[in-house]
Order: structure tokens, then sequence, then C-alpha cells
């Protein structure tokens, strides 16, 4: 059996805007859609039993509100739904493990693009080792596409850009598969961007050539960048690739580089720290301030 999209649903409006961005991704994947509500259990008193009882109410509620969503906006997706126990976190990863890739919503700051990611999100990116897709509440079909020449939203159009943030001090085959792949099934343009930066004169060598201008530099990344892709390109010829170096912070680059993207791919290596996991400076970045979705897809 293939394994499913799967997206936590809460009955919030950012998990129906989850719900429906993975029912259309698994279309474009020929994957079922697998709609889960994790909850806490309580311990079987008569106050944990009520509280069960509540929960249980929410979770059949929140399920059937996703499925009503789903299925009047993606009528072809093939559907099932789950109440998986707490705690939310664990529970969310182990349904990610069974998974193509997890759906979360996150709520949209009114006026301003980006995120308010809550914990429960930020537990799994920075844990997952399946690909977790972040989706704002208000996340619209249309976002992903093109205006209309009149200005207007549309689902005719072609499909917005998928961006690719890569670092080419340790490119990711499995980070670069995925955003390769989403720009395939829609057929859209692969953006990849690499950000680089004027190494400081008290950290060179005497061999070093630090007297190197910033165009001569730029072109030295963008060649690296061309020779990391090639296998890529020879993988996925029907990809429209565009290929972009430029100078500054990483962080600040791919925001603003994802500014009209339909999608935005980013990686996260997995590692365990004194202070436990985490999702990187980039990649947090990216997740708080970020528009549209934005996979992580985590690597080693």
């Amino acid at each position: 059996m293939l394994a499913p999209v799967t997206v936590g649903v809460d009955g919030s409006a950012e998990g129906l805007a989850a719900a429906e961005w993975a029912a259309h991704e698994a279309v474009r994947r020929d994957r079922p859609l697998r709609l889960v509500h994790a909850w806490n259990w309580h311990p079987r008193q008569e106050s944990g039993e009520q509280a069960n009882a509540a929960q249980r109410y929410l979770a059949r509620r929140s399920l059937r509100q996703a499925e009503e969503r789903v299925r009047r906006t993606c009528p072809d997706v093939r559907l099932n739904d789950e109440q998986v126990e707490g705690p939310a976190i664990a529970a969310l990863l182990k349904t990610a493990e069974q998974s193509e890739l997890l759906v979360l919503g996150s709520r949209g700051l009114s006026g301003f693009t980006g995120f308010v990611v809550g914990s429960v999100a930020l537990g799994v990116v920075a844990r997952a080792e399946r690909p977790v897709v972040l989706v704002r509440a208000g996340e619209e079909p249309a976002d992903e596409h093109l205006p209309a020449a009149d200005g207007s939203a549309s689902t005719r159009t072609a499909y917005r850009d998928v961006v690719l943030g890569i670092d080419l001090a340790d490119p990711c085959d499995e980070v670069i598969e995925f955003a390769f792949e989403a720009a395939r099934l829609r057929g859209a343009r692969l953006r990849v961007v690499h950000a680089w930066r004027q190494p400081s004169p008290i950290g060179l060598d005497p061999g070093d050539l630090g007297l190197v201008s910033a165009p001569e530099r730029a072109d030295e990344w963008l060649g690296f960048l061309k020779a990391v892709l090639r296998v890529w390109r020879d993988k996925y010829p029907g990809v429209e690739v565009v290929e972009t170096v430029t100078e500054g912070r990483p962080q600040t680059v791919l925001v603003h580089a994802a500014a009209e993207a339909g999608l935005l791919v980013v990686g996260r290596r997995i590692t365990e720290r004194p202070a436990g996991p985490h999702t990187g400076p980039v990649t947090h970045a990216a997740i708080h301030h970020v528009g549209c979705p934005v996979a992580v897809v985590a690597h080693a």
C-alpha cells in the first residue's frame, strides 16, 4: 500500500487550510490522504473518563469538518481518517513515519507574511525524519498559481515557482530531490537559491585569494551550483531550472526569494544536541517569515 499524505487537523482555520492543501498534494502524488487528530488520554478516573469523552467528541467533529472541506474542494482524493492518542508531538511523529509527508497548519500573521508557529508544529518539524509541510491559515488553491491577466486569483494559470534553498557547503540529495519532484508534479519552474558571503580578511590563510572581486566570486558559486544540479537536471529533463546565487545572509536571501513562490523547500540536518533537536537558523527564519507553504526535509 502506498504511504499516504498525512495531515494533522484540530478544527482550527489553519488545520482546515492544511487539510485542503494536503488533499491537492495527495492527488498530485497519486497517494491517499490521511486525516489525523491527536488528543491526550487521561487516566481512567471519573474526571478522566469525562475528559476523554469530550476529546473524542472534539476529535470526531474536527475530522468531520476537515473531511467536508476536502470533499467539497478536492472530491477525487482517496480519504481516510483516524484519532490517535497523544502527547500530540509524539503521536504526529509516529504517523509521519508511515507517511509520504506530513502537513500541519500554522496561523498567519494578520497584515504580514509569515507564521505563528505553535509548539506542536515546531516540535514535529525539529524531530520528524519525514518531510513536513507547514501551511498558513487562509491558504487557498489559487495561491499556488500566478494571477490571471486581470490580476484576479485563479487556479487555471501556471503554478508559481518552487524555490529551493541550498547550502553548497552541504548539498543534500533528499532535499534537492523533493524540490525537483514538487516542481515536476506542478509543471512549475524550480528556482534554486544559494546565499554566499565574502570571507573576512581575518580568516584568510596566507595562500588564499582575498582580493577576488564579488562578481568573480559569485561566478564561482554559480558554476559550483550548476555542477551540483547537473545530475538532477538530467533526471528531471522536463523541469525548468533557474539558478541564483546572491551575496548576503542566507536567512534574508531565502525569505526574499520566496516572496512570490508557491512552495519553499529547505533542509534540516538530523542531529541530537544537548539542548535537543532544533531546526537551524535558516529553516527557523523560513518557517516564521515566509508566507507560502514551507516544506522542511530532514537529512542525515
